[in-house]
């Protein structure tokens, strides 16, 4: 199939981004890679009459670094992080992540804001990000506001985002030196989306510790008492079962081995590993 006739419009910043989306009210939607919302147009599962192409945006394709975080542009790309193009929040850990998204053709025009945008449940970022404690700037007409990740997803490709609204930014907070981390996920093939993952922060100076369960076709889980993991005061399989009970059997048995591998890695300072 092949999409709907639609109006193009290139913006050249945030501002005019937004004005464009403004004035089509309902009927715009932004697009930056394409990646996930070409082929939805080709299925004509999305018929917007305008695309503002925001690809190009001076400010989006940016970073700054704050101090304690790094302000990433909505349109950088992940080949951009995997490449280093744009410098790493973390010790090499989103590098690590951008390198195992799909195939090089879809991180070559891919973005971070975009991803998120889309909130498949099962995608890296989605997953990622919320672990890290990350956030997202929304611009519109006018105004912006902060979310953290696990207010902006509202559930499976859905999101707080109202109309002419976009992603302006993504901010990720640098983990302290002795931080470790650990991410895992299980995909059929690679470049395929996983079907089962998991990341484990583990930060002591900032007496912070964040266990995630992700690809449960809804927004990811961070666990309320990630110490049930740590001290092992309950076997990964209860703990799971617990968190998701909606889990086929299938699943809880992939959740768990992407849950301890995640676990292991942190422990021993690794990156990730899919």
């Amino acid at each position: 199939m092949k999409p709907v006739a639609f109006d193009y419009a290139a913006a050249k910043d945030v501002a005019s981004a937004t004005l464009l989306l403004t004035e089509a009210a309902d009927e715009a939607k932004p697009i930056a890679g394409g990646q996930s919302l070409g082929a939805m147009l080709n299925l004509r599962l999305a018929r917007p009459t305008v695309l503002v192409d925001i690809s190009r945006a001076a400010d989006m394709r940016t970073t700054e670094d704050e101090g304690d975080a790094i302000l990433y542009g909505a349109a950088v790309t992940h080949a951009e992080i995997e490449d280093g193009v744009v410098p790493d929040a973390t010790p090499g850990w989103l590098a690590a992540v951008a390198r195992g998204i799909a195939y090089r053709a879809v991180r070559n025009r891919g973005t971070i804001g975009g991803s998120l945008a889309h909130a498949d449940p099962a995608a890296d970022w989605v997953n990622v990000l919320t672990a890290l404690g990350a956030e997202v700037v929304l611009a519109r007409k006018g105004s912006s506001r902060t979310v953290a990740l696990p207010e902006f997803f509202t559930g499976p490709f859905a999101t707080v985002l109202a109309n002419g609204e976009v992603i302006s930014g993504v901010r990720v907070r640098k983990p302290t030196r002795t931080a470790r981390w650990g991410y895992w996920k299980f995909c059929l093939k690679v470049g395929d989306f996983a079907k089962a993952s998991a990341a484990v922060l583990l930060d002591p100076e900032r007496n912070e510790t964040r266990v995630l369960l992700g690809a449960i076709e809804r927004p990811p889980l961070l666990l309320t008492d990630p110490s049930t993991v740590l001290d092992a005061r309950g076997a990964l399989a209860d703990v799971v079962k617990q968190a998701l009970p909606f889990l086929s059997e299938e699943s809880h048995a992939l959740h768990v081995a992407a849950l301890r591998r995640a676990l292991v890695m942190a422990r021993s300072g690794g990156e990730r590993a899919a």
